[in-house]
């Protein structure tokens, strides 16, 4: 399954636990809004960054959902490419291949671009 469709099978789960941790769930919620505001750095640059660290921990779900946020950045091909560069330079083989499957969401969400 590729990353965008991962998150979204999860999106249920997710409504659920909102549901049933409130508290917690609205204050991660919280952090994100605190986070992804541009200031010494924009907020495409945030979510390239979020999205390098979910392909080093090979986290499917937030590939998907950091992906979807670039591409509301209007972040380009090229970009992500070189954010895809520095994380197999840093992570080595497996980083290679998530950053395969990250690619595979970015292509998926730009097929009809």
């Amino acid at each position: 399954m590729n990353p965008v469709d991962s998150f979204n099978a999860i999106k249920g789960n997710l409504r659920d636990m909102r549901n049933e941790i409130p508290d917690v769930y609205n204050a991660f919620q919280e952090v994100g809004k605190a986070t992804y505001k541009s200031g010494a750095l924009d907020v495409k640059s945030k979510e390239l960054i979020a999205t390098a660290i979910a392909i080093a921990e090979k986290c499917g779900p937030c590939i998907g959902y950091h992906v979807q946020a670039l591409k509301r950045q209007n972040t380009s091909r090229e970009e992500l490419m070189e954010m895809l560069e520095v994380v197999v330079q840093m992570g080595g083989g497996p980083a290679l291949m998530t950053a395969a499957e990250a690619m595979s969401a970015w292509d998926e969400l730009h097929k009809d671009d």
